[in-house]
């Protein structure tokens, strides 16, 4: 049993869903980098402030022991293990703060003067057996000057201030938790909101399956209702497939009904030859006549129930090249009547049908009026032009010079044939074909006078397809 395939919704919420985890994953991971940054800076510009105020503050005695300044820029600084440290460290200079009590800091000591850092987490070891913490470090290189003239001196050092990584996380750790909440909480509404939208987009879909399941179990004859414009060419053209394929079945009950009626003359005619007492040359006589015309029976509703009728999907036939195959084949039959075929074709015209359709319809039509012209056959075709995304249809029109048909009997012609003793020479088995052919392809025939030649013209008009 063949594996079954995803229904359209389905695959079209798993690749709405796909898309839209991708987004969000994305935009939450461009937020929470670009939040991180800005914190970052954050803590960089305090950092070196905290740096520039205590660098500003602070003396060097001759001793050259470093002096803080007498109120540092936080009170943390002056509380052991705050999380705010500071320290300054140089060839001649090892100062640390009051916080930074039993705690061995990665000290920066090899920064040149003007240049500053931002390191870290960088790991720092309580000396009386606390846990470790973990600090951000903001290294400044610089020199002071000490003296004037002769007796001026240039000290370098680093001053470093150092800060908890507790503030930093808790900062980012708090945004991720209100990011991935809000976004999240906005990918569950976009994915019900796109679950409607989804399903609310597939209606027509789903009104047209349950409209085919319909047909199938024979409780409607068609689709029905409006449909919208990317499925209505699917809809009519499923309806027009559905009338074509009743209109060929009835043709074919039509075709084996017309047959079994006309096969009931001969057969009684053959049934009341076997009953009286006659000579066997006679019988015989009697026999082949009755199926010679048994087999003409045959042979004709064949012929008729052949035509395929209208085609949703043909290909275009070309209308002159078999036009003028027929016509060459005809103008050596009737070469004692000196019949000749004049032709007003158009290179444009085409037939949307089966080809054996195509060339019955046009050889009866010309057959016709070889056999009752006088010396004239005119035959002219034409493109129907029809509207975006429709195939065109098409006009032919037969005439010749013979003697017409008279109004009167025009109806009569034209009566669907369907017994044995409508078959005549003449206007009888060939226009009988022609009309059942144009009625399979929704087509029209006209019959009137030729206003050219005089004699009869037969019109055959095949309407614009989908």
């Amino acid at each position: 049993m063949a594996e079954r395939a995803p229904s359209l919704e389905i695959r079209q919420l798993l690749t709405a869903s796909l898309g839209l985890v991708a987004f969000l994953g994305l935009t939450g991971y461009a937020l929470d980098q670009a939040f991180t940054q800005t914190a970052t800076n954050s803590l960089r510009e305090r950092l070196q402030g905290y740096a520039s105020a205590y660098y500003a503050g602070s003396e060097i005695s001759r001793k050259l022991e470093f002096q803080p300044p007498y109120i540092p820029p936080d009170p943390r600084f002056t509380q052991p293990g705050s999380g705010l440290y500071a320290a300054a460290v140089g060839p001649k200079i090892h100062w640390t703060g009051a916080s930074t009590l039993d705690r061995d800091l990665p000290l920066e000591s090899g920064l040149a003067a003007g240049k500053v850092r931002l390191d870290g987490p960088l790991k720092v070891v309580d000396r009386a057996g606390g846990p470790s913490e973990y600090v951000y470090r903001f290294a400044m290189g610089v020199i002071w000057e000490d003296g004037h003239g002769k007796n001026r001196r240039d000290i370098p050092f680093v001053f470093n201030v150092y800060e908890n990584t507790a503030t930093f996380d808790q900062q980012i750790s708090i945004f991720r938790r209100a990011l991935w909440r809000y976004l999240g909480a906005a990918g569950l509404l976009l994915l019900i909101v796109q679950v409607i939208a989804v399903r609310w987009s597939l209606l027509p879909l789903r009104r047209l399956q349950r409209d085919l399941q319909r047909v199938q179990r024979g409780h409607a004859d068609r689709l029905s209702g409006a449909h919208p414009r990317e499925l209505a060419p699917l809809a009519n053209s499923i309806n027009a497939f559905i009338v074509s394929e009743r209109e060929h079945l009835d043709r074919y009950r039509n075709t084996f009904s017309d047959l079994a009626h006309s096969l009931k003359t001969p057969l009684a005619v053959l049934r009341a030859s076997l009953d009286e007492d006659r000579g066997a040359r006679s019988l015989r006589e009697d026999v082949r006549t009755q199926v010679q015309r048994m087999n003409e029976i045959v042979s004709y509703q064949l012929s008729r129930g052949a035509s395929t009728g209208h085609r949703l999907f043909a290909a275009p036939l070309n209308v002159r090249e078999r036009a003028e195959g027929i016509v060459t084949s005809l103008e050596k039959v009737y070469a004692a009547k000196g019949v000749l075929c004049e032709f007003d074709l158009d290179d444009q015209a085409l037939f949307h049908g089966d080809d054996g359709d195509l060339m019955e319809l046009l050889g009866n039509l010309l057959e016709n009026a070889f056999k009752w012209a006088r010396s004239r056959v005119l035959l002219t075709t034409r493109s129907e032009l029809a509207g975006p995304n429709r195939r065109a249809g098409l006009q032919v029109a037969v005439e010749d010079d013979g003697p017409g048909i008279p109004p009167e009997n025009v109806d009569r012609l034209l009566q669907r044939g369907v017994r044995g003793d409508e078959r005549v020479q003449g206007h009888g088995i060939g226009l009988s074909i022609v009309q059942d052919i144009v009625r399979a392809y929704h087509g029209e025939l006209q019959v009137d006078a030729s206003p050219e030649l005089g004699g009869a013209r037969f019109s055959v008009r095949i309407p614009p397809g989908l």
